[in-house]
């Protein structure tokens, strides 16, 4: 009898979700803002595959560790814990998993701030990437979309291999991608065996590969040095591997998923759950205070103790815009 592979749940907890500032702060980023039901995202992305995974994995940063732990604990989750003392993007991150787990362990990468609907279909996609991962492939997931939606990077498939990824598209693009059919959202969610993603990043960016190597190998309890990490190259997985490698599988997913990447995004979710609007669309978050809009529809107010944002729902990609010129000018209302 084949023995069932072990699967190791990767939590990546990095980002600090400029978009959903004031909500949204360095010192308590959007994964743990406990917005859902009294949950976090973090905490929702650790429930989710706790009947999956057999040992989970936190890659977090110097400044959220203690955040991801206080989950952790409330929910007596016991975890690895990988704490970088300074971002390098997602190929280093990721290679410190790997570098942690059995080559042959098999590895669910995710991002700790998606929020995800449909159990029985992801699941199921997480069942098909497993078994392609058992056979030696690199699995992304791709999302069959339901809009032409600007703010999300595509793949290009044909059945599950990967024709392209795509960048963010404009919204002509992002129509045309729609009528083709081909396309799919990329969630930034992978699957594969730890020694074979290794041998990727080896043979595509070797520089990340070795750098890595070598402060996993000087890490104390997990913890990362600062010197050494410096030396890594910042660059994403998908541009280390996923763009380069040919052992690539994408599986066509039909779990409702959201990256929850701006207020849009959010005000979409919160209406899915109840969470109140005026007869002309406009949304309170932040405050129970009686909030009036007059000669306004599709707004927002975000109501915060140090900083308020009003936007209409259809800019909530500026909100960026807001975020980068306070780093320049007032970065003490980004903490």
């Amino acid at each position: 009898m084949e023995n069932k592979p072990s699967i190791t749940h990767v939590i990546l907890t990095g980002g600090v979700g400029s978009r959903l500032w004031p909500l949204s702060r360095k010192s308590k980023p959007k994964q743990y803002l406990d917005l859902f039901g009294g949950k976090s995202l973090f905490e929702m992305t650790v429930e989710r595959n706790r009947i999956i995974a057999d040992t989970v994995m936190v890659v977090g940063n110097i400044d959220n560790c203690h955040l991801s732990k206080k989950v952790l604990e409330k929910t007596n989750t016991s975890y690895i814990d990988i704490v970088e003392s300074t971002p390098r993007n997602t190929a280093a991150a990721i290679a410190f998993a790997a570098f942690a787990s059995d080559p042959d362990a098999i590895l669910i990468v995710t991002p700790s701030d998606h929020i995800i609907d449909d159990m029985a279909a992801y699941e199921t996609a997480i069942h098909e990437a497993v078994a392609k991962a058992s056979q030696g492939y690199i699995v992304t997931f791709g999302i069959i979309p339901t809009k032409p939606e600007t703010g999300y990077g595509y793949i290009e498939r044909k059945g599950d291999d990967v024709i392209s990824f795509r960048e963010k598209p404009n919204q002509v693009s992002a129509r045309d991608f729609i009528a083709e059919g081909n396309f799919l959202w990329n969630s930034g969610m992978f699957c594969f065996k730890a020694g074979v993603f290794l041998e990727e990043l080896k043979a595509f960016a070797p520089e990340v590969y070795e750098k890595s190597k070598i402060a996993w190998g000087a890490a104390v309890n997990g913890n990362l040095d600062l010197a050494l990490s410096l030396e890594i190259p910042s660059i994403s997985i998908d541009y280390a591997v996923m763009e380069r490698s040919k052992k690539i599988k994408v599986v066509s997913s039909k779990f409702a998923w959201s990256d929850l990447g701006s207020f849009e995004s959010v005000y979409d979710y919160l209406v899915s759950t109840g969470h109140p609007v005026d007869k002309k669309g406009n949304m309170v978050i932040g405050t129970t205070n009686y909030t009036a809009f007059v000669g306004l529809k599709n707004t927002i107010f975000v109501h915060t103790d140090t900083a308020n944002l009003i936007l209409q729902k259809d800019n909530s990609q500026d909100v960026k815009n807001v975020y980068n010129e306070l780093e320049r000018e007032n970065p003490d209302l980004l903490d």
